[in-house]
């Protein structure tokens, strides 16, 4: 059918859905957009709010953490960077700064002698002062006229003081601009970069805060010394001393600055060791192992720390051979009273043998056995030998049951002195299961075997010390991959009561190493009174010591295990 001419034709227009808008309608519908002036049905979907498809909605908490990792970055940052400051304390010009710190505390590295581990706070910061150099002229005249080392203890308190005000300053504008200048670089605008400061201002007062209230000026004390430090005692002073004396934290700075002043005037010698006439000294060793560097490492201990006693608590062998017992012929010149108990590794013939030592005219060897107390050095010790010998392979271990029946058998003697009028001060044995049986019956019980470190206090309030291998796990410590530490404790007593009153753990580097490290103690503190195995600690290098030429066994047996 033909169109019509005379009817006009209408132009072809594109349906709706393909339409190109023009220009100036874009432009109108973004500037409503805008404004939010475009009615409901023609705006966009809230992105915020689950749509088809099961789009999530974000995390409302995500920006928040965000914001605090960054301001921990920026304030972490800030004090690595210009936290810290250089401030003359004494004699001595130091560099002190503040880092972050799960455990708080305070390290005091003075080089080259070592450093000082104090548990003076707990919060999320740690204090870290290095003694850069010693003034050689005011170090001088210390020496020279020691009646100023009178007036050291203010001077001392006056630039702690001065030099901790100018230390939270600069920590503080240092954590400002770091975590400022941190979100202002992520975030690119004024308003996070400022939160972020100010929370990182909050979180410094935070930890200050806590650090204050948590304070502990008694913690110079019980210090952890490494390096050189470790062979100096006399740093810190006897047990009588710590206790009665130095009850002032500004007191007991001052007398550590001083001492250290004298170690930087004579590097080659470090200063003796003082002891206090009414504190008895015991070394308490064990589980030697047939290692003979042990020898040299008790005889330097009981010359340097002056020792009235040594307390042996078993496994001096390892097979209980006769033909093991020439290695017992340097314990009569130890220079000592050497008293020894039975462990499971020692046999007959090694009891035997120490008796035969025992026996010989004017000796210093006493071997502890069936709960027959001995008096040496002012105190009286009672002990009782492993029932098992377990390298014995043709007799059947009896296990922990034997040990606590014998453990019965001696604290029946110990309530039998008791009732005599003439208690016993330490019960000693091989196996802590042994020893254990005799809780309330002495203040101390001393034990080995489980080659781990530990200290408690058993429900009658007896305290239990456990001491680790001091030959370092000796010839059977090929069984590991790692050096077996060294360990040893001087345990100090007061002469008058009997009484525990402090004592210093020393720990020496394993195979090929060459460490040390003394950890002091104060029993009058209970939070003393736990575990302290030495395996987790981290010693410095320090002066060549004595060490075992084996490594140790990588496992930690309990004590009813037959080691």
């Amino acid at each position: 059918m033909a169109r019509d001419a005379r009817k006009s034709r209408k132009p072809f227009r594109l349906p709706h859905q393909v339409r190109k808008p023009t220009i100036p309608r874009v432009l109108r519908h973004w500037r409503e957009r805008r404004r939010g002036r475009l009615p409901p049905d023609r705006r966009r979907p809230d992105r915020t709010r689950p749509v088809a498809g099961g789009t999530r909605p974000p995390n409302p908490y995500l920006p928040g953490l965000a914001l605090i990792t960054v301001t921990l970055a920026g304030a972490w940052l800030g004090l690595l960077i210009v936290g810290g400051i250089t401030a003359p304390v004494g004699p001595m010009d130091t560099k002190m700064a503040l880092r972050p710190s799960l455990a708080g505390g305070t390290e005091i590295n003075v080089s080259p002698l070592g450093a000082l581990a104090l548990r003076s706070h707990d919060a999320p910061l740690r204090l870290d002062v290095d003694v850069d150099q010693l003034d050689q002229e005011r170090a001088a005249a210390l020496v020279n006229h020691p009646e100023r080392i009178a007036g050291l203890e203010e001077e001392i308190t006056s630039d702690v003081r001065a030099g901790t005000a100018d230390l939270a300053l600069r920590s503080a504008l240092a954590v400002f601009a770091g975590a400022g200048v941190l979100a202002l670089a992520v975030y690119r605008r004024p308003r996070p970069a400022l939160g972020a400061a100010g929370l990182a201002l909050a979180l410094l007062a935070a930890s200050g805060g806590t650090a204050y209230a948590t304070w502990n000026p008694k913690s110079v004390l019980e210090p952890k010394f490494s390096g050189l430090l470790a062979s100096a005692p006399s740093v810190v002073g006897n047990a009588r001393s710590i206790v009665s004396d130095f009850d002032v934290y500004q007191r007991e700075l001052a007398r550590l600055v001083s001492n250290v002043t004298k170690l930087y005037e004579a590097t080659s010698t470090l200063p003796a060791y003082q002891p206090d006439p009414s504190t008895t000294r015991v070394l308490h060793v064990s589980d030697i192992h047939l290692n003979p560097a042990a020898w040299q490492i008790i005889k330097s201990l009981v010359e340097q720390y002056d020792i009235d006693t040594i307390i042996d608590t078993g496994d001096t062998m390892d097979h209980g051979s006769a033909a093991e017992n020439g290695f017992l012929d340097p314990v009569p010149d130890l220079g000592a009273p050497y008293l020894w108990v039975r462990g499971n590794h020692d046999s007959d013939t090694t009891q035997k043998a120490f008796e035969k030592l025992a026996d010989k005219k004017g000796s210093n060897v006493h071997v502890l056995d069936d709960g027959v107390p001995l008096n040496v050095a002012g105190l009286r010790i009672a002990g009782w030998g492993d029932p098992q010998f377990t390298p014995d392979r043709s007799v059947k271990p009896e296990g922990d049951p034997e040990e606590r029946k014998v453990g019965r058998q001696l604290a029946m003697a110990l309530r039998a002195q008791r009732a005599a009028d003439t208690p016993v001060d330490i019960a000693v044995a091989h196996n802590p299961l042994l020893v254990k049986e005799t809780d309330g019956l002495v203040p101390l019980a001393l034990a080995g075997h489980i080659h781990q470190r530990s200290n408690e206090f058993l429900s009658g309030r007896t305290r239990l010390m456990i001491e680790a291998s001091t030959g370092g796990g000796g010839l059977r410590a090929v069984e590991g991959d790692t050096p077996e530490k060294v360990s040893a404790s001087v345990l100090y007593l007061d002469r008058d009561k009997d009484e525990l009153q402090a004592w210093d753990e020393i720990t020496l580097g394993g195979l090929g190493l060459t460490t040390a490290e003394v950890t002091r103690h104060l029993a009058g503190d209970d939070d003393n009174a736990g575990s302290s195995d030495d395996k987790g600690s981290s010693p410095t290098p320090s002066s060549p010591t004595p060490s075992s030429p084996t490594p140790s066994p990588a496992r930690s047996p309990s004590p009813g295990d037959s080691r």
